[in-house]
């Protein structure tokens, strides 16, 4: 909440200009009336800007709007709703014609006397102070001799700012620039993946992409000849991220694709900007059982057999006796030769 105290006021008068959190009407950049923030809001050329509040005190000759930036300047003037709300809107059209560069916006409220102390010359250029007699030049916004954008902004802000101008203000800032839409790296899916395409932009938050996946091989083809078509279209919102940088997601499952190079291709709908990148899709193989039949054949496989080999039935021999056998056979024999040389005798 931002307070706008007059410094001359010697009643308990005041000014509160504070955030409305309100729904835009279209996508935008919604600024609120003197709003503090990490870092400077960031929009594309093309994407609306909506300045919003509450001034109390209902001032009848409205709010007084300055718009300065990279050589332009804009001064305005706009009413104030009857529950003291206020809304300042830059346009797509508007925007778009904006040069790239950081914007300062400055909301001026009339206060007690219910006049804008400082005011523009149009025709001269100049910023004046109406409480200076007939008008003092303070700066030359515009045309020969005009400030630097930034040197504007510090100017008007000290002018009404000083002692004798009851006048209180309120600013914001953005930039703008060139609109952007980038593909994030997709790289080789199969037939039959399921998968995101993701990418980022600078668009608003909301605005809508066009996105297309067609295969390099798709083209215009004669009556006779196959027509077949393989890819995917749809249409995505910008979704919030992190700074200057949003993002947006296209799904795709891939199950009717055939095996090609693929192009994809972003573009906004209501900006000149878009990207482009490639991927592929390969087949999916298919891995096959193969059943071997065993042969007689040698074999390097790991198998131990064990077999046992009968012995020729034609060379069979007989077993040797036993040699007590023998030796007893011979003791017998000397002695019978012994017992006939006896006899003899």
């Amino acid at each position: 909440m931002v307070s706008l105290i007059s410094s001359q006021a010697k009643c308990s008068v005041f000014i509160l200009l504070f955030v409305l959190l309100l729904i835009a009407p279209v996508t935008a950049l919604t600024l609120n009336a003197g709003e503090t923030r990490s870092s400077t809001p960031v929009i594309a050329k093309g994407d609306p800007v909506y300045i919003r509040g509450i001034a109390t005190g209902h001032p009848q000759a409205g709010l007084q709007i300055w718009l300065i930036g990279n050589n332009f300047a804009q001064v305005t003037t706009i009413s104030v709703a009857s529950d003291s709300s206020f809304e300042y809107e830059l346009t797509s059209s508007d925007t778009r014609n904006l040069a790239a560069g950081q914007y300062f916006v400055l909301i001026q409220h009339p206060m007690m006397n219910g006049q804008f102390d400082i005011v523009y010359n149009a025709a001269t250029g100049q910023v004046i102070n109406r409480q200076q007699g007939s008008g003092m030049v303070i700066f030359t916004l515009t045309g020969a001799g005009a400030l630097q954008s930034s040197d504007s902004a510090s100017a008007l802000m000290n002018a009404v700012n000083s002692q004798n101008i009851d006048d209180m203000f309120s600013t914001v800032t953005f930039f703008v620039n060139e609109p952007d839409a980038f593909i994030d790296q997709i790289g080789e899916h199969t037939v039959g993946d399921k998968f995101t395409i993701t990418g980022t932009t600078n668009l608003a938050v909301g605005d809508n992409l066009m996105v297309d996946v067609l295969s390099s091989s798709f083209a215009p083809t004669g009556k006779g000849q196959s027509g077949e078509f393989s890819g995917k279209s749809g249409i995505v919102q910008v979704q919030p991220g992190t700074g200057s940088a949003n993002h947006w997601s296209f799904d795709i499952d891939t199950s009717a694709f055939r095996p090609d190079e693929y192009i994809v291709n972003v573009k906004a709908i209501n900006q000149q900007v878009s990207g482009s990148t490639t991927f592929t899709i390969v087949s999916r193989q298919v891995r096959t059982t193969v059943l071997t039949t065993l042969s007689a054949a040698p074999t390097t496989l790991p198998i131990s057999v064990t077999t046992t080999t009968p012995a020729p039935a034609s060379t069979t021999k007989a077993t040797p006796l036993p040699v007590w056998i023998t030796g007893t056979a011979l003791a017998a024999a000397l002695i019978f030769v012994g017992l006939l040389s006896r006899n003899k005798v």
